[in-house]
């Protein structure tokens, strides 16, 4: 388990969906995990408080920051936005600068974010694409540098809400039984995308099933796919 976790999510509330599981494993076993949103997802991912008359938009990025907020909390995490803005999502190279600062302060041990592309969000495939920059910049390569650098982190993709569309194969299948309640929690908190609940707690039954059949472990109730993009280095079997 990973003493250091960073999860880079486009919105202010995919890591909730995607990763709670993994960042409360995380924390519960003593480790430090940080979300990292790029935006609050206020344009095109909050749609319910858009409902609301007379609704603005730092409305909309006060209750979406709550409720991340809160979300992260029930996980054991901290959380931090830059608000680069959605719909599209724009990183220039000075959002860019903050992600590697982000990294070389808080030096993980796995970095998770989203695939790297997605038919139905512009902004999903550019968080991998300036995660996977940010990291080889954070990391410079595993050498030697003129700057400060950290300890190669691994890279992991969460899975996408339609992954067959999106060239997700799971690579691994991460056992959250145990701390699915403290999901169930931060998944309670994101009231902007309520409707998302069900689907999300329908798919770790789904993941749990997969994982069951491959490890053997019937103990499996609940569980979440991530994608490895880069070889694990192992001592041995």
């Amino acid at each position: 388990m990973a003493k250091k976790l960073l999860v880079i999510s486009a919105h202010a509330a995919d890591f909730v969906w995607r990763a709670a599981g993994a960042i409360a494993l995380t924390t519960t076993a003593g480790g430090d995990a940080l979300v990292l949103a790029l935006s609050y997802g206020e344009r095109g991912e909050s749609g319910e408080l858009w409902k609301e008359p007379g609704q603005t938009v730092e409305r909309v990025k006060e209750i979406r920051h709550a409720e991340s907020t809160q979300a992260a909390s029930a996980l054991g995490a901290a959380y931090q936005c830059l608000d680069l803005g959605d719909y599209p999502l724009r990183v220039d190279d000075a959002a860019l600068d903050q992600i590697i600062k982000v990294m070389t302060d808080f030096a993980p041990d796995v970095i998770l974010t989203h695939s790297d592309r997605d038919p139905f969000n512009p902004d999903h495939g550019l968080a991998y694409t300036v995660t996977e920059r940010a990291r080889q910049l954070a990391s410079g390569a595993g050498v030697a540098s003129a700057f400060k650098t950290i300890r190669p982190p691994e890279l992991l993709c969460f899975e996408p809400h339609q992954p067959e569309l999106c060239g997700f194969v799971p690579t691994t299948f991460l056992d959250i039984t145990s701390v699915f309640a403290q999901k169930e929690a931060a998944m309670a908190a994101m009231g902007a995308q309520s409707y998302l609940r069900q689907y999300y707690t329908e798919r770790a039954g789904h993941r749990a099933n997969h994982a069951r059949r491959i490890g053997g472990d019937q103990s499996i109730k609940q569980a979440e796919a991530f994608q490895r993009i880069l070889p694990q280095v192992m001592k041995n079997f």
